[in-house]
C-alpha cells in the first residue's frame, strides 16, 4: 500500500510542479495514512434464519474483502477508525474533483449503511442498496454517488450482491449523520481528504 501511495503522490507532485522532489505533497496538504482494512461488525444473533447463516457469512466476508468500513467507517480516512461507528458513515469526507485545479473541491461523506431507520440504511429496499452498490445510483435514482468505487462492483454476481444486502440488514443499526455533499467551489466545514492520500493544512 506505501508503493502505491507513493506512485500517486509523484503523480501529482510532478503534474503540479509544487514539490521540490517527488516525495513531497502540493503545497497546503499533507499525507494521511487512511486505514483500508477494517472488520466488519458481526451479526446481531436473531436478525437472520438459521437457513440464512451461509448468505450472511458470505456478505459479510464481501464487506471486509471489498474494504467497505474503510470509507464508511469514521476516522478511517484519515488512520483513526471509531469501531463504534463501524460501517455508520464518515464526518471526513472525500473530495471528487481534482485539488489540482480549484482550492475548493467538491466533497462527498461516506453515508451511514448500517440498518439505522433515520441516518442509515434500514428504510432502503433491498433493490436500493444493491442499486448503489452495483451502480452507485442513490436512493431515488437521481444521480451517481461521487467517490463510490462502483465500476469495480459493477460485476458482482446477484447472489453477492444479496449476500451483502442480507448482511448489511443484520449489524447493529447506529445513529450517526455525516455532512451533506459539498459542491465544488464550496468550501466545507468538515475535514476531508483527496483521493484518500491527503489531507488539506490550510
Amino acid at each position: 500500500m506505501r508503493n502505491g501511495r507513493l506512485a500517486i503522490l509523484a503523480t501529482l507532485a510532478t503534474a503540479a510542479c509544487a514539490a521540490d522532489n517527488e516525495n513531497q505533497p502540493p503545497a497546503g496538504l499533507v499525507e494521511v495514512d487512511a486505514v483500508t482494512a477494517i472488520d466488519a461488525p458481526s451479526p446481531r444473533p436473531g436478525t437472520y434464519a438459521p437457513r440464512n447463516r451461509g448468505k450472511v457469512e458470505r456478505g459479510e466476508y464481501l464487506v471486509e474483502l471489498l474494504a467497505c468500513g474503510a470509507c464508511h467507517t469514521d476516522g478511517a480516512l484519515l488512520g483513526e477508525p471509531d469501531m463504534e461507528h463501524a460501517l455508520a458513515g464518515s464526518r471526513v469526507g472525500i473530495a471528487y474533483t481534482s485539488p489540482l485545479d480549484e482550492r475548493w473541491p467538491g466533497v462527498v461523506y461516506p453515508p451511514n449503511i448500517t440498518p439505522e431507520s433515520s441516518t442509515g440504511i434500514g428504510d432502503w429496499s433491498d433493490l436500493q442498496i444493491g442499486d448503489a452498490i452495483r451502480a452507485g445510483i442513490g436512493r431515488h435514482g437521481s444521480r451517481r454517488i461521487e467517490a463510490m468505487p462502483w465500476q469495480g462492483y459493477a460485476k458482482l454476481s446477484d447472489e453477492d450482491v444479496a449476500a451483502i444486502v442480507s448482511y448489511l440488514r443484520t449489524i447493529p443499526p447506529v445513529r450517526h449523520e455525516v455532512p451533506a455533499t459539498v459542491e465544488p467551489g464550496r468550501a466545507a466545514s468538515s475535514p476531508f481528504v483527496y483521493f484518500g492520500v491527503y489531507k488539506r493544512t490550510d
